[in-house]
This record gives C-alpha cells, sequence and structure tokens, in this order.
C-alpha cells in the first residue's frame, strides 16, 4: 500500500461505499430481502467508504503518524473568515445562479421537489448528511487530492479525483431521481465542481473541514432552492470552473501553492 496509496485508497473506497449503495438501490426497487431494515444498516458503508478507506490505507502505508496527519486537516479551522462565507454561502449562490439560469432560458425541471421545511427530523437528516460528507472529504481531499498533487499540476489532479467522485456516483444513478434521468449532466456536475473544492483546499492550505462545510451546504442548499435544471446546473458550475482556471493557473488552482503530501 505505500506503493501505491492512491490507488488501494479507491479500490477500498469504491468497494467499501458500494456495498451501502448497491444496498440502497436495491431496497428501492423492493427486491426482498433488501428492504429489510437489517439490510438497509448496510448503507452505513456508502457514507463512511472513503474515510475508512483513506484511515486504512494511511494507518497501513504511514502507521498511526500517517492517521494523525490525515486528519489534522479537520481541526484547521483558523482561516480568514471570508473562506467560511465562501464554504457555507458559495452553494446557495451557484444554485440561486442556476435557477435564474433555468427560468430565463425556460428549461424544464423535470423532477420538481418542494422546498424543505425546518423540523427536528429534517435538521437531524442534515447533521447526519455532514456528517457523510465529511467523511467523503477526508478521502476525497483529505487523502486523494494532496497525494496526486505531488505528481501531477492541481489542473491534472482535480480532474482525476473529480473523475473518480462522479464514478462514485454512479449506482445513485440507478435511483429514482434527477441522477438517474440525468446522469451525464450530473457527471459533468461533479467533475467540473471539484475544482471550486480544490481551489478552497489549497487556498486554505489543506483545510478539510472547510471543504466538508462546502460540500454539506450544497447539500443543504439543494433542498431548499428548487427549480433548477440539471442543464443549467452543470453549465454554471462548468463556467466557475473554466474562471478558476483561467484567473489561478493550471499550477495550484490558487494563490497558494498547492498542497501536497510529503
Amino acid at each position: 500500500m505505500r506503493k501505491y496509496p492512491v490507488t488501494w485508497f479507491y479500490v477500498l473506497a469504491f468497494g467499501i461505499s458500494w456495498i451501502g449503495m448497491v444496498s440502497v438501490v436495491l431496497a428501492s426497487r423492493d427486491i426482498a430481502p433488501l428492504y429489510r431494515t437489517y439490510f438497509l444498516v448496510l448503507s452505513i458503508f456508502y457514507a463512511i467508504g472513503p474515510a475508512l478507506a483513506a484511515v486504512i490505507v494511511a494507518q497501513v502505508a504511514y502507521g498511526w503518524a500517517g492517521v494523525g496527519d490525515l486528519l489534522k486537516g479537520l481541526i484547521r479551522w483558523r482561516v480568514a473568515p471570508v473562506w467560511y462565507v465562501v464554504a457555507v454561502l458559495g452553494p446557495a449562490v451557484l444554485l440561486i445562479t442556476a435557477q435564474v439560469i433555468t427560468r430565463l432560458l425556460g428549461l424544464s425541471v423535470t423532477i420538481t421537489m418542494p422546498p424543505a421545511v425546518l423540523s427536528p427530523y429534517v435538521i437531524f437528516s442534515f447533521t447526519v448528511n455532514f456528517l457523510a460528507n465529511t467523511c467523503e472529504e477526508i478521502g476525497w481531499r483529505g487523502f486523494a487530492l494532496p497525494r496526486l498533487q505531488k505528481r501531477h499540476n492541481a489542473l491534472v489532479s482535480t480532474l482525476i479525483v473529480g473523475t473518480l467522485w462522479g464514478l462514485w456516483h454512479l449506482p445513485l444513478f440507478f435511483l429514482s431521481g434527477a441522477m438517474s434521468e440525468y446522469p451525464f449532466l450530473w457527471f459533468i456536475s461533479i467533475v467540473a465542481d471539484a475544482f471550486v473544492y480544490t481551489w478552497i483546499y489549497n487556498s486554505t492550505k489543506g483545510n478539510i473541514l472547510l471543504v466538508a462545510l462546502l460540500h454539506g451546504s450544497g447539500n443543504i442548499f439543494g433542498a431548499f432552492i428548487p427549480g433548477v435544471s440539471p442543464i443549467a446546473y452543470a453549465l454554471v458550475n462548468c463556467v466557475v470552473a473554466i474562471i478558476l482556471i483561467a484567473v489561478f493557473g493550471k499550477a495550484s488552482l490558487s494563490r497558494q501553492k498547492r498542497v501536497y503530501a510529503g
């Protein structure tokens, strides 16, 4: 694992997570006995897969010191306040922009979901969602990105992380919903979105907490801002990715040096 840590990480991340993902997909199709509660417990592997894979590879390859180094980014909270604003409100800006474009261009929104209403259940769901997003980011940005950036520039590293991040969602495309109806557009959105994550990660010197906040905020605002066409959302994400590349350059996608594992 020490020789090929990134490869091993992705093999384990996909394997562990897909155990949970596939169980959820099959349960949604009422395929017995996977709809039963004790089988749905497997869905926890979907959430913890990337983090568990990162911890396993870090421990085997680098020892417990490697695990400590991996998790340091979660407690690196002393950054300029503006980055918290960007991480928390940035997704809302992107979604509202896509919503406006959807209306201006008259794009269809195949699945119209009512805005979420705050309740103890919804708040609990968002809390669980944030914890799941944190587990993802420990893997994608905490483990994989800095190791890829040691060998490649930020542009290439982001394309690799973004592409594999998109493919990781593949089983969810078989669930009923926008992802299943527009899988290619959602895949493009995910890959383009990865550039925003790299920009924040490198700009804050490897802060996993902020990219986890960004990830969680995107899912939360997605529930409260309806009427967004997947076409418009993909377009907005791609334009933002192009702007980041043009402004900050492909080497680091940031005014700071890119973060890489030692």
